[in-house]
């Protein structure tokens, strides 16, 4: 915010150039006087007089025509070096110089006065505007109380007060004041009125409180302190009363914006909530349901059960179990990405290692499907979060198991492009229909194995259908992306792309 010129219209700082004005013209009508008669060198006076008044005041102009005129009658009319005047019509000359003289000297001081008050008023605006574009671009009007603060304290030329409404009972006090001068500021706070000379409310006061007003209420006041209170003039208040205006319409379009924010994050958490509930209801019946079969028939007829079967019954539950585990993890974790400012535990970790885990999941859950990996040689580290990358990749193979048909291997393949590396896990399934291609990685759908794709609350599917959801969640938290492309002789691939900088690829090179 910058302040505009606090100086006032009719008053200006410089007056030498005036008085070298006057100088001038006497040495050019010392020097003129054989060549030209009194009349013309009336006009030079006349000419410096309007000259003159571009920089003194109107009171130094008049007395500075009267003494011209004198030192003319002076030094130029007849008879010369004395104050009288011979002639009636050089008494009328000098008295036509001096009325003209007052009259051009008056002209011209008004419309310096206008000018002034012109080129304040367009930088007034100017300053109005230039505020109100800078508050339109900060998210934080609060950080730019100091700059209002200094802008009000150039307009009256005294340190100015500011406070602001933080919450119900919470405020932020910039400056000094005395503690009837915070009282004074919480009044017109909580009121939302000016006080002070010229607002109609308590006139007696040296300062003026002017509330930071936005559309509903007050949001903070400003103290400004009259330390010359003939200079308190209407139009400076009302100046400084739009600019506080300009921060309290700001500060209040700032609380609308967090309260939305807020509003939003609460309603996502509710429908995340919602969501969370209505999956656990539906997908966690049918295993726990399983689970509580199996073990009843271990609890209830174990005596009565061949050892192949309570093995049997027995690798049921912790089937089941493990599959509710997953089940969980997704959905925990997707809630959790979700969380605005999560900060990620990133560490240098090799793909090596996160493919080796994977695999050796894989083939402990379902040792009799075919599950391999093809990892390009000299792969860089990737700075990423281990458990995270790890939990992706055991979703995409899990999902494949489940849904890639039971012919061909599922197969996970790491390589290295330019600027990037692909993570991804291929099968020959049937594939997922063009319209639920993208779909699929939306929250709580699942795709059956004939190539369409059914809501979550399809029965005969297990899973809470999160899985590619948290996928893609985890993929874009590491600045990546997760996307589908079905394979030209049948099946999916889903790839994870991650980007790969010079200091992860230095890293790698450093390893032993």
């Amino acid at each position: 915010m910058t302040p505009p010129d606090a100086t006032p219209p009719h008053s200006h700082p410089i007056r030498w150039p005036g008085a070298l004005v006057w100088v001038l013209a006497a040495l050019a009508m010392g020097v003129l006087y054989p060549v030209l008669d009194l009349a013309n060198l009336a006009m030079l006076l006349v000419l410096a007089s309007a000259m003159a008044a571009l920089w003194l005041t109107p009171a130094m102009c008049l007395a500075a025509c009267a003494l011209a005129v004198l030192v003319f009658n002076f030094a130029f009319v007849p008879p010369r070096f004395t104050f009288s005047v011979d002639l009636h019509q050089h008494a009328l000359l000098l008295t036509t110089m001096l009325s003209v003289s007052w009259t051009v000297a008056l002209l011209m001081a008004r419309q310096r006065r206008l000018a002034e008050a012109e080129r304040l008023l367009a930088q007034r605006a100017r300053q109005l505007q230039d505020v109100g574009a800078t508050l339109r671009d900060t998210d934080d009007p609060r950080s730019l109380a100091p700059d209002l603060q200094a802008a009000l304290g150039a307009l009256v030329g005294a340190p100015v007060a500011l406070l602001l409404r933080d919450g119900a009972d919470a405020d932020t006090r910039l400056g000094e004041a005395s503690s009837d001068g915070w009282e004074g500021l919480g009044m017109s706070l909580r009121h939302s009125q000016a006080m002070g000379p010229g607002t109609g409310r308590h006139e007696d006061q040296a300062a003026w409180y002017l509330p930071l007003r936005g559309r509903q209420a007050g949001l903070g006041a400003a103290l400004l302190p009259l330390t010359n209170p003939p200079e308190a003039t209407p139009e400076l208040r009302a100046h400084a009363q739009a600019l506080c205006d300009q921060m309290g319409l700001a500060l209040e379009r700032a609380n609308a914006t967090q309260a939305a924010a807020l509003a939003r994050e609460q309603a996502h958490a509710h429908a995340l909530r919602n969501t969370l509930l209505a999956a656990i209801s539906h997908d966690y019946r049918t295993p726990l349901a399983t689970i509580l079969g199996a073990a009843s028939s271990l609890h209830d007829q174990a005596d009565r059960l061949s050892a192949e079967q309570r093995q049997r019954l027995a690798a049921t539950i912790i089937d089941e179990a493990g599959q509710l585990g997953r089940i969980t993890d997704n959905t925990l974790q997707l809630a959790r990405l979700d969380t605005p400012g999560l900060a990620l535990h990133l560490d240098w970790e090799s793909a090596e290692e996160m493919v080796g885990t994977v695999l050796r999941r894989a083939r402990q859950r379902q040792p009799n499907r075919a599950v391999k990996a093809r990892l390009q040689p000299g792969l860089p580290l990737l700075r990423v979060d281990a458990v995270l990358l790890v939990q992706l990749l055991d979703n995409l193979v899990d999902n494949a198991l489940k849904y890639g048909g039971d012919a061909a291997p599922v197969e996970i393949a790491a390589t290295l492009e330019t600027g990037l590396i692909r993570l991804a896990v291929l099968d020959r399934g049937p594939g997922i229909a063009p319209e639920w291609r993208e779909r699929v990685f939306d929250a709580f759908q699942r795709g059956d194995p004939g190539g369409t794709a059914q809501p979550a609350d399809a029965p005969a599917r297990r899973g809470a259908g999160v899985g590619l959801a948290v996928c893609r969640t985890i993929a874009r938290a590491h600045g990546g992306e997760l996307t589908l492309r079905m394979r030209q002789r049948g099946g999916c691939s889903f790839e994870c792309t991650l980007p790969v900088t010079t200091a992860q690829t230095s890293a790698a090179e450093a390893l032993p």
